[in-house]
Protein backbone atom coordinates (compact mmCIF):
# COMPACT_ATOMS: atom_id res chain seq x y z
CA UNK A 1 0.00 0.00 0.00
CA UNK A 2 2.84 2.60 0.64
CA UNK A 3 3.93 1.80 -2.94
CA UNK A 4 1.12 3.05 -4.54
CA UNK A 5 0.78 5.75 -2.21
CA UNK A 6 3.97 7.12 -3.60
CA UNK A 7 3.29 6.24 -7.06
CA UNK A 8 0.04 8.04 -7.04
CA UNK A 9 1.58 11.07 -5.20
CA UNK A 10 4.51 11.11 -7.78
CA UNK A 11 2.55 10.87 -10.54
CA UNK A 12 -0.47 13.95 -9.10
CA UNK A 13 2.59 16.06 -9.09
CA UNK A 14 3.59 15.92 -12.71
CA UNK A 15 0.32 16.03 -14.37
CA UNK A 16 -0.91 18.63 -11.57
CA UNK A 17 -0.91 22.38 -13.16
CA UNK A 18 1.96 24.47 -11.88
CA UNK A 19 3.23 27.69 -12.50
CA UNK A 20 6.53 27.03 -13.53
CA UNK A 21 8.25 23.72 -14.05
CA UNK A 22 10.88 22.92 -10.87
CA UNK A 23 13.91 23.28 -13.43
CA UNK A 24 13.77 26.97 -14.36
CA UNK A 25 15.47 29.53 -12.22
CA UNK A 26 14.51 31.15 -8.76
CA UNK A 27 12.23 34.28 -8.92
CA UNK A 28 11.35 36.90 -6.56
CA UNK A 29 8.20 35.03 -5.20
CA UNK A 30 8.80 31.32 -6.05
CA UNK A 31 9.96 30.87 -2.43
CA UNK A 32 6.19 31.45 -1.39
CA UNK A 33 5.57 27.79 -2.07
CA UNK A 34 7.57 26.91 1.14
CA UNK A 35 4.82 28.48 2.96
CA UNK A 36 2.23 25.40 1.94
CA UNK A 37 -0.38 25.11 4.79
CA UNK A 38 1.09 28.02 7.04
CA UNK A 39 -1.67 29.20 8.92
CA UNK A 40 -2.41 31.97 11.77
CA UNK A 41 0.30 31.62 14.60
CA UNK A 42 2.98 30.63 12.65
CA UNK A 43 6.32 32.21 12.41
CA UNK A 44 7.98 31.18 9.13
CA UNK A 45 10.73 32.20 7.62
CA UNK A 46 9.36 33.59 3.98
CA UNK A 47 6.22 35.52 5.80
CA UNK A 48 7.75 38.86 5.98
CA UNK A 49 8.45 38.81 2.18
CA UNK A 50 4.61 37.42 1.29
CA UNK A 51 3.93 40.86 3.52
CA UNK A 52 6.08 43.08 1.17
CA UNK A 53 4.21 41.79 -1.33
CA UNK A 54 0.67 42.02 -0.62
CA UNK A 55 1.06 45.50 0.82
CA UNK A 56 3.54 46.61 -2.71
CA UNK A 57 0.22 45.31 -4.35
CA UNK A 58 -2.26 47.25 -1.93
CA UNK A 59 -3.51 44.74 -0.15
CA UNK A 60 -2.01 44.93 3.48
CA UNK A 61 -1.23 48.43 4.65
CA UNK A 62 1.46 49.26 7.05
CA UNK A 63 4.99 50.19 7.10
CA UNK A 64 7.06 47.34 5.61
CA UNK A 65 10.46 48.18 8.12
CA UNK A 66 7.59 46.80 10.39
CA UNK A 67 6.91 43.38 9.15
CA UNK A 68 7.36 40.21 10.47
CA UNK A 69 7.87 36.07 10.01
CA UNK A 70 4.25 35.50 12.14
CA UNK A 71 1.41 34.83 10.58
CA UNK A 72 -0.95 37.26 12.12
CA UNK A 73 -4.85 38.45 11.71
CA UNK A 74 -3.65 41.19 9.78
CA UNK A 75 -1.95 38.82 7.50
CA UNK A 76 -5.29 36.82 7.27
CA UNK A 77 -7.34 39.85 6.24
CA UNK A 78 -4.49 40.64 3.59
CA UNK A 79 -5.37 36.86 1.61
CA UNK A 80 -8.56 36.51 2.34
CA UNK A 81 -8.98 40.37 0.28
CA UNK A 82 -6.35 38.99 -2.35
CA UNK A 83 -8.40 35.96 -2.86
CA UNK A 84 -11.51 38.22 -3.25
CA UNK A 85 -10.12 40.58 -6.00
CA UNK A 86 -9.10 37.56 -7.97
CA UNK A 87 -11.97 35.43 -7.71
CA UNK A 88 -10.39 32.76 -5.55
CA UNK A 89 -11.92 30.78 -2.97
CA UNK A 90 -11.63 32.90 0.14
CA UNK A 91 -10.50 31.31 3.31
CA UNK A 92 -7.48 33.58 4.17
CA UNK A 93 -5.44 30.14 4.23
CA UNK A 94 -2.80 29.48 1.66
CA UNK A 95 -3.75 26.88 -0.28
CA UNK A 96 -2.32 26.22 -3.73
CA UNK A 97 -4.75 28.32 -6.26
CA UNK A 98 -3.81 31.51 -3.91
CA UNK A 99 -0.08 30.58 -3.79
CA UNK A 100 0.13 29.61 -7.88
CA UNK A 101 -1.21 33.18 -8.24
CA UNK A 102 0.85 34.77 -5.87
CA UNK A 103 3.58 32.83 -7.60
CA UNK A 104 3.13 33.83 -10.88
CA UNK A 105 4.78 36.75 -12.92
CA UNK A 106 2.30 40.01 -13.08
CA UNK A 107 2.22 43.18 -13.41
CA UNK A 108 3.77 46.24 -11.34
CA UNK A 109 0.23 48.22 -10.99
CA UNK A 110 -1.39 47.68 -7.26
CA UNK A 111 -4.67 45.29 -7.69
CA UNK A 112 -6.83 47.47 -5.18
CA UNK A 113 -6.34 51.22 -5.35
CA UNK A 114 -9.34 51.16 -8.31
CA UNK A 115 -12.66 51.65 -8.24
CA UNK A 116 -14.50 49.35 -9.28
CA UNK A 117 -17.55 48.38 -11.93
CA UNK A 118 -17.97 44.55 -12.58
CA UNK A 119 -14.88 42.44 -12.47
CA UNK A 120 -12.99 45.72 -14.54
CA UNK A 121 -11.48 48.21 -12.48
CA UNK A 122 -10.57 51.88 -12.70
CA UNK A 123 -7.72 53.98 -10.98
CA UNK A 124 -9.05 56.54 -8.33
CA UNK A 125 -11.35 59.05 -10.01
CA UNK A 126 -11.74 57.23 -13.56
CA UNK A 127 -9.10 59.15 -15.19
CA UNK A 128 -8.69 58.89 -19.12
CA UNK A 129 -7.48 60.89 -21.94
CA UNK A 130 -9.06 64.36 -22.23
CA UNK A 131 -9.00 65.36 -25.86
CA UNK A 132 -11.43 66.94 -28.82
CA UNK A 133 -12.85 63.87 -30.27
CA UNK A 134 -12.17 62.28 -32.88
CA UNK A 135 -8.90 61.18 -29.77
CA UNK A 136 -5.24 60.80 -31.61
CA UNK A 137 -2.75 59.56 -29.61
CA UNK A 138 0.58 59.22 -30.46
CA UNK A 139 3.34 56.38 -28.97
CA UNK A 140 7.04 55.82 -29.42
CA UNK A 141 10.02 53.33 -28.92
CA UNK A 142 12.79 54.95 -26.40
CA UNK A 143 15.79 54.39 -29.02
CA UNK A 144 18.41 54.22 -25.71
CA UNK A 145 15.94 52.52 -23.47
CA UNK A 146 16.08 49.15 -25.45
CA UNK A 147 16.96 45.70 -26.13
CA UNK A 148 18.79 44.28 -29.12
CA UNK A 149 18.54 40.76 -29.70
CA UNK A 150 15.03 41.35 -31.46
CA UNK A 151 14.94 43.34 -33.98
CA UNK A 152 13.40 47.54 -33.66
CA UNK A 153 11.27 46.75 -36.60
CA UNK A 154 9.42 43.74 -35.00
CA UNK A 155 9.56 44.81 -31.59
CA UNK A 156 7.36 48.02 -33.34
CA UNK A 157 4.98 45.69 -35.30
CA UNK A 158 4.36 44.03 -31.80
CA UNK A 159 3.55 47.20 -30.20
CA UNK A 160 1.84 48.46 -33.43
CA UNK A 161 -0.61 45.60 -33.17
CA UNK A 162 -1.14 46.02 -29.58
CA UNK A 163 -2.48 49.65 -29.93
CA UNK A 164 -4.85 48.49 -32.66
CA UNK A 165 -6.19 46.06 -30.74
CA UNK A 166 -7.87 48.70 -28.54
CA UNK A 167 -8.07 51.19 -31.39
CA UNK A 168 -10.64 48.99 -33.24
CA UNK A 169 -13.38 48.86 -30.10
CA UNK A 170 -12.56 52.42 -28.95
CA UNK A 171 -12.90 55.64 -31.02
CA UNK A 172 -9.31 56.39 -30.25
CA UNK A 173 -6.32 56.26 -33.37
CA UNK A 174 -2.82 55.41 -31.96
CA UNK A 175 0.07 56.61 -34.51
CA UNK A 176 3.37 56.01 -33.79
CA UNK A 177 5.69 59.31 -33.06
CA UNK A 178 9.24 59.43 -34.78
CA UNK A 179 10.40 62.05 -31.74
CA UNK A 180 9.96 59.94 -28.63
CA UNK A 181 10.15 63.15 -26.27
CA UNK A 182 6.64 64.23 -28.38
CA UNK A 183 4.91 61.19 -27.90
CA UNK A 184 1.76 61.02 -25.49
CA UNK A 185 3.07 57.49 -25.00
CA UNK A 186 6.91 56.36 -23.88
CA UNK A 187 7.63 52.62 -23.73
CA UNK A 188 11.41 51.86 -22.92
CA UNK A 189 12.81 48.82 -21.59
CA UNK A 190 14.51 49.67 -17.85
CA UNK A 191 16.78 47.64 -15.25
CA UNK A 192 15.95 47.55 -11.73
CA UNK A 193 15.73 51.24 -10.20
CA UNK A 194 15.05 53.43 -13.18
CA UNK A 195 13.82 56.53 -11.42
CA UNK A 196 9.99 55.97 -11.44
CA UNK A 197 9.45 55.12 -8.15
CA UNK A 198 8.52 51.50 -9.24
CA UNK A 199 11.91 49.30 -9.55
CA UNK A 200 12.13 46.04 -11.46
CA UNK A 201 13.16 43.06 -9.68
CA UNK A 202 14.83 40.99 -12.01
CA UNK A 203 13.54 37.62 -14.05
CA UNK A 204 9.89 36.63 -13.75
CA UNK A 205 8.76 38.81 -11.05
CA UNK A 206 7.37 42.01 -12.20
CA UNK A 207 7.28 42.36 -15.87
CA UNK A 208 6.08 45.89 -16.68
CA UNK A 209 3.97 48.58 -15.63
CA UNK A 210 2.47 52.05 -16.54
CA UNK A 211 0.62 54.93 -15.15
CA UNK A 212 -2.78 56.07 -15.45
CA UNK A 213 -3.46 59.22 -17.97
CA UNK A 214 -2.55 61.09 -18.96
CA UNK A 215 0.99 60.19 -17.45
CA UNK A 216 1.92 58.12 -20.89
CA UNK A 217 4.62 56.23 -19.32
CA UNK A 218 4.72 52.31 -20.08
CA UNK A 219 8.03 50.60 -18.92
CA UNK A 220 8.77 47.04 -19.46
CA UNK A 221 11.58 44.94 -17.43
CA UNK A 222 14.58 44.78 -19.86
CA UNK A 223 15.83 41.61 -17.52
CA UNK A 224 13.18 39.46 -18.87
CA UNK A 225 14.19 37.12 -21.73
CA UNK A 226 11.03 39.08 -24.02
CA UNK A 227 9.69 37.26 -27.24
CA UNK A 228 7.53 38.34 -30.57
CA UNK A 229 7.54 34.57 -31.30
CA UNK A 230 8.19 31.41 -29.40
CA UNK A 231 8.56 29.19 -32.11
CA UNK A 232 12.01 31.56 -32.57
CA UNK A 233 12.79 31.87 -29.10
CA UNK A 234 13.35 28.48 -26.94
CA UNK A 235 13.93 30.10 -23.58
CA UNK A 236 11.89 28.49 -20.81
CA UNK A 237 11.16 31.87 -19.08
CA UNK A 238 10.28 33.73 -22.07
CA UNK A 239 7.31 36.54 -22.04
CA UNK A 240 5.11 37.06 -25.35
CA UNK A 241 5.81 41.25 -25.57
CA UNK A 242 2.71 41.69 -27.43
CA UNK A 243 0.52 39.97 -24.47
CA UNK A 244 2.00 42.19 -21.85
CA UNK A 245 2.49 45.61 -24.23
CA UNK A 246 -1.56 44.73 -24.84
CA UNK A 247 -2.15 44.57 -21.21
CA UNK A 248 -0.03 47.84 -19.97
CA UNK A 249 -2.07 50.09 -22.65
CA UNK A 250 -4.70 48.99 -20.85
CA UNK A 251 -3.77 50.95 -18.01
CA UNK A 252 -2.08 53.87 -20.32
CA UNK A 253 -5.98 54.15 -21.11
CA UNK A 254 -7.22 54.15 -17.76
CA UNK A 255 -8.28 50.61 -16.87
CA UNK A 256 -7.01 48.89 -13.62
CA UNK A 257 -6.75 45.16 -13.24
CA UNK A 258 -9.71 43.08 -13.52
CA UNK A 259 -10.60 39.96 -11.66
CA UNK A 260 -11.80 37.84 -14.55
CA UNK A 261 -8.86 35.68 -15.10
CA UNK A 262 -9.26 35.62 -19.07
CA UNK A 263 -8.95 39.20 -19.41
CA UNK A 264 -5.95 40.92 -20.98
CA UNK A 265 -6.39 43.22 -17.87
CA UNK A 266 -6.03 40.40 -15.51
CA UNK A 267 -2.67 41.05 -13.63
CA UNK A 268 -0.42 37.95 -14.30
CA UNK A 269 0.44 36.16 -17.08
CA UNK A 270 2.61 33.24 -17.00
CA UNK A 271 6.03 32.56 -19.35
CA UNK A 272 5.62 31.35 -22.57
CA UNK A 273 1.94 32.28 -22.80
CA UNK A 274 -0.03 34.44 -25.32
CA UNK A 275 -2.77 36.68 -23.65
CA UNK A 276 -3.60 39.20 -26.52
CA UNK A 277 -6.44 39.09 -27.46
CA UNK A 278 -9.67 41.13 -26.04
CA UNK A 279 -12.25 39.92 -23.40
CA UNK A 280 -15.77 41.29 -23.28
CA UNK A 281 -14.29 42.64 -19.63
CA UNK A 282 -11.76 44.17 -21.37
CA UNK A 283 -13.96 46.12 -23.96
CA UNK A 284 -16.62 46.55 -21.40
CA UNK A 285 -14.24 48.25 -19.27
CA UNK A 286 -12.53 50.67 -21.98
CA UNK A 287 -15.75 52.12 -23.81
CA UNK A 288 -17.10 53.13 -20.32
CA UNK A 289 -14.24 55.22 -20.66
CA UNK A 290 -14.51 56.38 -24.21
CA UNK A 291 -17.28 54.66 -26.13
CA UNK A 292 -17.53 52.53 -28.74
CA UNK A 293 -15.62 52.64 -32.23
CA UNK A 294 -18.67 52.58 -34.71
CA UNK A 295 -17.42 50.02 -36.99
CA UNK A 296 -16.91 47.59 -33.85
CA UNK A 297 -19.08 44.33 -33.07
CA UNK A 298 -19.57 42.94 -29.68
CA UNK A 299 -20.41 39.77 -31.58
CA UNK A 300 -17.10 38.86 -32.77
CA UNK A 301 -15.60 39.58 -29.07
CA UNK A 302 -17.87 37.67 -27.71
CA UNK A 303 -17.50 34.49 -30.52
CA UNK A 304 -14.27 34.64 -28.81
CA UNK A 305 -15.04 34.37 -25.56
CA UNK A 306 -17.09 31.18 -26.76
CA UNK A 307 -14.43 29.43 -28.24
CA UNK A 308 -11.82 29.95 -25.83
CA UNK A 309 -14.31 28.93 -23.14
CA UNK A 310 -14.67 25.79 -25.34
CA UNK A 311 -10.71 24.90 -25.83
CA UNK A 312 -10.33 25.52 -22.01
CA UNK A 313 -12.91 22.72 -20.96
CA UNK A 314 -11.88 20.81 -23.50
CA UNK A 315 -8.01 21.35 -22.13
CA UNK A 316 -8.71 20.53 -18.92
CA UNK A 317 -11.14 17.13 -20.09
CA UNK A 318 -7.96 15.75 -21.52
CA UNK A 319 -6.08 16.51 -18.77
CA UNK A 320 -8.38 14.66 -16.58
CA UNK A 321 -8.64 11.74 -18.76
CA UNK A 322 -4.83 11.55 -18.64
CA UNK A 323 -4.06 11.60 -15.05
CA UNK A 324 -6.93 9.15 -14.73
CA UNK A 325 -4.91 6.92 -16.87
CA UNK A 326 -2.10 7.39 -15.69
CA UNK A 327 -3.34 6.12 -12.26
CA UNK A 328 -4.48 2.79 -13.99
CA UNK A 329 -1.35 2.19 -15.52
CA UNK A 330 0.79 3.01 -11.94
CA UNK A 331 -1.60 0.55 -10.42
CA UNK A 332 -1.50 -2.06 -13.35
CA UNK A 333 2.38 -2.33 -13.21
CA UNK A 334 2.31 -2.25 -9.24
CA UNK A 335 0.07 -5.38 -9.59
CA UNK A 336 2.14 -7.28 -12.07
Amino acid sequence: MPSIIILLSLLFSFTSSRPLPPSLPQFPWQAFANLTGAKQGDELSGIADLKHYLNRFGYLPGIAANFTDTFDNSLTTAISLYQSKLNLPISGHLDEPTLTNLMSPRCGVSDTTTTRRKTFQYFPGEPRWSRSHPITLSYSLSPHNTINYIPKADIIASVSRAFDRWSRVIPVTFIEENNYEEADVKLGFYRGDHGDGEPFDGVLGVLAHAFSPENGRLHLDAAERWSVNFADEKSEVAVDLESVVTHEIGHVLGLAHSSERDAVMFPSLSPRTMKRELRVDDVEGVQALYGSNPNFQMSSILESDKDTSSASSSSSLVRVRVWGFGVVFVLMVFVL
